[in-house]
């Protein structure tokens, strides 16, 4: 049986349930599930002059998420984010905007998605890293006097000052930004039996930083009162150096030096030399 023909028996039946079906808000897939097969041609026959309902509209039913979507593409936003914001599928957003330029990421968000990306790698080395340390750490045991007294030795020939050939100068001076270096020195002072009332402190640090806090924070770290250290010595500001050592947390060097320190300075050398000759050298 054919429903093509308007003028067939068929169709004066068809017309009037498709109406009703149409009417109540059924599509053409719809109202074909109910009559039975049709031909596309007999069903727009049958429904002339029916308009269909509001919801089968589909082109226009998205305009406004269509130009949504546009207005989000050309702020930037990628496939996935209009998307998201939107609930739209991928390959609708694709279709609004396809003939927009790509957007252009800033310097900015491509930090920021190469910084998501390295995020859980970085954690991982992190995590590996403290657990190093930590390990090696439980490796020291409780140190001798003996191994202070080398470790102190070492410490100071490699960051203490030193006496020069062409510039003659046996003081002992040590200069560090390091405050666990800094402790582990006064330590060895100490275990040498260098006088307290020998020692002077000075804060060494850029003037454009928090001399105040840092003032606090060595005093702090040797035990004596803010009024008891030297005059600070401010090192000059050059605009044109670009410096990493700044910010919270930036206290620059201490100066820790031992009055009357000639001959003090003359057994550190002589200890130095003395590690180094029984240093073992490869045959």
């Amino acid at each position: 049986m054919t429903h093509t023909r308007r003028d067939q028996p068929d169709f004066e039946a068809l017309r009037p349930q498709a109406v009703a079906l149409r009417r109540a808000g059924l599509s053409r897939r719809q109202i074909r599930e109910r009559l039975g097969p049709l031909t596309d041609a007999t069903l727009t026959h049958l429904l002339e002059d029916e308009p269909p309902p509001e919801w089968t509209k589909r082109p226009n039913a998205k305009d406004d998420l269509r130009e949504k979507a546009r207005e989000l593409r050309r702020a930037g936003k990628t496939y996935d984010e209009i998307v998201a914001e939107l609930g739209v599928a991928k390959s609708s957003v694709s279709l609004w905007v396809r003939d927009l330029p790509k957007p252009r990421k800033s310097p900015k968000a491509m930090h920021q998605m190469a910084e998501a990306r390295w995020a859980p790698y970085r954690e991982a080395r992190d995590r590996q890293i403290e657990q190093t340390k930590a390990e090696a750490t439980s490796e020291i045991d409780k140190l001798t006097d003996r191994e202070l007294f080398l470790i102190g030795v070492g410490l100071y020939w490699s960051e203490g000052s030193k006496s020069k050939a062409h510039r003659r100068s046996e003081r002992v001076t040590f200069i560090n930004s390091d405050t666990s270096m800094i402790k582990v020195y006064m330590a060895w002072l100490r275990l040498l039996g260098v006088d307290r009332e020998n020692l002077r402190f000075a804060v060494m640090i850029h003037e454009s930083a928090d001399v105040a806090a840092a003032e606090r924070h060595w005093a702090h770290v040797v035990g004596v009162d803010v009024s008891a250290l030297c005059k600070t010595t401010l090192k000059k500001h050059n605009p044109k150096t670009v410096r990493k050592n700044v910010g919270e947390g930036y206290q620059d060097c201490l100066v820790v030096r031992v009055l009357q320190s000639a001959e003090l300075y003359r057994r550190i050398e002589g200890w130095w030399y003395g590690i180094v000759g029984e240093v073992r050298h490869p045959e």
